[in-house]
């Protein structure tokens, strides 16, 4: 494929994941926002000058903007900042405090803030359910089937027949769980509490370490624990309230397995190289889109799930840095100082900047752009 049509491509099927994502995410902001009272003066998706937009009875101004990488709801009496624009507040009158977001008690002002994310979470639930609902969930029994040679699972004792219970203490009843497990434990050694018969047994196993090509045909490091399971038992479409549990369940952790992964990269377990960003969630995009609807919905879910988790970290500029405020606000019985405020949120913006810089810089390493340009002018 050509590479400026590749690269159209990737974008448009980034754009298609991004836009819902954003539009959800900013909608849990503005129907929280109004179901408290506040006037909402601007819903956007992206960011700079507008593209074309229209404005509701109530005075919102919905619009798309110039960069879509990401959007913002604009409240009356929200103190404004680099990326959404907005004036310094002015004095008001009652009527005006009325719906005025800082005007709000503390309480509603976080229930604005953390709505956003909550939205992403919904989302991904929903989306899930749906899914489970409408073409079914494939339930892999855990019972070892195979026990390669040399693996650490021989290694461990493990044996055909077994079936796995729990990893490090977590339940597990898919054979999927398993698969899913084992990389977020590279290098570290796992505990298996395996039934064999009428005993229940504890056995410690290291996954070796193998170099495999990813989705764009990268190398990528995973863990082995060379068992296998035939067990695989029919597609089961779930009952509506089943659904909703399976898709509750996996949102929570898949969740957890992020910031899981997050803290090993940030630990040194996991190279800080794995960081991602738009260039290769972009890739990603465009290659999940060749393989079918449920992979391209799947990989959906798991950015709403990432961009709810991520926004709510403690950063000044995201949302977990507002209710970081509010806790504090809530604490000493005042808000901080405007200037303090200030200070968080130019911090926060640079924070933000370096991190997606950092991201691109090694989305640029990964899809070997810099080695394209070295090798052009050397």
């Amino acid at each position: 494929m050509d590479i400026v049509a590749e690269i159209a491509r990737n974008g448009f099927w980034f754009l298609v994941l991004l836009t819902p994502l954003v539009f959800v995410h900013e909608l849990g902001h503005f129907l929280v926002a109004r179901w408290c009272g506040v006037r909402v003066e601007v819903f956007s998706i992206g960011f700079g000058r507008e593209l074309f937009g229209f404005t509701d009875k109530h005075g919102t101004r919905w619009k798309f903007s110039l960069l879509p990488l990401g959007g913002y709801v604009r409240m009356f009496g929200q103190a404004p900042n680099e990326l959404e624009g907005g004036e310094k507040p002015v004095a008001m009158s009652p009527a005006d405090k009325a719906v005025s977001f800082m005007h709000k008690n503390v309480g509603r002002r976080a229930a604005i803030v953390a709505a956003g994310p909550a939205a992403n979470f919904l989302f991904a639930i929903i989306v899930l359910a749906i899914l489970f609902a409408a073409f079914g969930k494939v339930f892999t029994s855990t019972v070892i089937d195979e026990v390669k040679v040399g693996s650490a699972a021989a290694e461990a004792g493990l044996l055909p027949g077994d079936k796995i219970v729990a990893l490090n203490g977590r339940a597990i009843s898919t054979f999927e769980e398993v698969a899913e497990f084992i990389p977020l434990n590279l290098d570290q050694p796992l505990q298996l509490t395996v039934e064999r018969g009428a005993q229940q047994l504890t056995v410690t196993a290291v996954p070796k370490i193998v170099v495999r090509k990813d989705i764009l045909g990268k190398d990528v490091r995973s863990a082995l624990l060379g068992v296998g399971s035939n067990h695989r038992g029919p597609v089961q479409r779930l009952g509506p309230i089943e659904a909703v549990g399976e898709a509750t369940s996996y949102t929570y952790l898949k969740a957890a397995d992020m910031l899981k992964g997050l803290w090993q990269m940030v630990s040194g377990v996991r190279p800080a190289s794995e960081i991602g960003g738009v260039l290769r969630i972009a890739s990603v995009s465009g290659a999940v889109a060749g393989i079918g609807f449920y992979e391209l919905t799947m990989l959906a879910v798991l950015l709403s799930i990432n961009l709810g988790l991520i926004n709510l970290f403690p950063v000044p500029m995201l949302d977990g840095g507002h209710l970081a405020y509010y806790a504090l606000e809530a604490a000493r019985g005042r808000p901080l100082s405007e200037g303090a405020q200030e200070w968080g949120l130019k911090i926060g913006l640079a924070m933000v900047l370096s991190l997606m810089l950092f991201a691109t810089w090694n989305d640029l390493v990964y899809l070997k752009v810099v080695d394209y340009f070295r090798w052009l002018f050397t």
